[in-house]
């Protein structure tokens, strides 16, 4: 289990459902943990992901680039310390893959977050050659935002392995209501879970 974790924008509740799909790897037998190799504002998510994979490893290897300022690394490369450049991510990758057989890395941002001037997260997960995973917030306006979403990854050359559709509250909404049948009619991606608010766990298949 291999996948590069996005979402169709931030807040969106990637870092639960990689939490939630480290778990289910490590209970299925697998040697999951999750990375973060780009962090801004706090790392609370990073502790996140470190209790998920059981503490196995410290926080400075799952989020070796960390800004404090909670907003895009374009803006803290502006203001403090140059531009972001993620060459320096491909060792880093490098050597957890060689140690594990199942990663999961979680981006910051959505998909197209600015690193640069030049750069996205989208680069990101080109260098890590990962298929992607798309968390969907299940709010209106999340079919536009998840059809954009896998355009741009097919663009860059990677697979989008599937889509996680994730509902943060409970809600009675037409667009809540309709849009995860609506997303299975307008594309050819599965959705692998639905997430139910409140739900602290999920099954791999294992067949």
């Amino acid at each position: 289990m291999n996948y590069f974790i996005t979402g169709t924008d931030t807040g969106v509740g990637k870092t639960f459902v990689t939490a939630l799909l480290t778990r289910a790897g490590r209970k299925a037998g697998l040697d999951t943990i999750a990375l973060k190799p780009i962090c801004c504002g706090s790392r609370e998510d990073v502790h996140i992901l470190r209790a998920a994979a059981d503490g196995q490893i410290p926080a400075e290897e799952i989020n070796p680039m960390f800004f404090e300022l909670p907003t895009s690394p374009l803006v803290t490369g502006k203001t403090k310390r140059g531009p972001v450049e993620i060459e320096p991510l491909a060792p880093w990758f490098l050597a957890h893959r060689g140690q594990r057989k199942s990663l999961l890395v979680e981006g910051a941002g959505g998909w197209l977050m600015p690193l640069s001037t030049t750069r996205t997260m989208a680069d990101v997960a080109v260098l890590f050659q990962l298929p992607v995973l798309v968390v969907v917030a299940n709010r209106l306006g999340c079919l536009n935002h998840t059809l954009l979403t896998i355009e741009s990854i097919r663009a860059r050359g990677l697979e989008c392995a599937g889509l996680i559709f994730n509902n943060l509250a409970k809600s009675t909404t037409v667009a809540s209501k309709t849009n995860k049948e609506t997303l299975r009619e307008a594309c050819d991606v599965p959705i692998l879970f639905e997430i139910l608010p409140g739900q602290q766990s999920v099954e791999l298949a294992t067949a």
